[in-house]
């Protein structure tokens, strides 16, 4: 499982590999343009089953680490969504990849929210 850390280490959200690879692509993307933008995920229902958002500026370091050497192959389909969202008033929310089962969680090891300063 990989790590997004964004800002001074306050925040560090834990993701699959493959999930982190797609969210790199699409934030990336929108970065570059100088473009800032929400990004939202649901929450482990351990931490009260909601939704959190964060708002990703270019001014903001990002780091993305990655627990496997192998590059995740990417699903177009998805990116497409993801870049539709993030272009949105709404902003990027963090929604399943298509042809997969529900939402993406935090219960089910893909988005893991932890506070690093604890």
């Amino acid at each position: 499982m990989g790590s997004l850390v964004y800002g001074s280490a306050s925040i560090e959200l834990k993701f699959e590999d493959r999930v982190l690879a797609h969210l790199q692509v699409v934030m990336s993307t929108k970065l570059r343009r100088g473009e800032s933008f929400f990004f939202s995920w649901f929450d482990d229902p351990a931490v009260g089953d909601g939704r959190s958002s964060l708002w990703i500026d270019p001014a903001i370091p990002l780091y993305f680490r990655y627990d496997g050497i192998q590059q995740p192959a990417l699903n177009k389909a998805w990116l497409e969504e993801m870049a539709i969202s993030a272009g949105s008033n709404q902003g990027l929310v963090l929604l399943e990849e298509p042809g997969a089962d529900g939402p993406v969680r935090s219960g089910d090891n893909s988005v893991k929210r932890k506070n690093a300063s604890s």
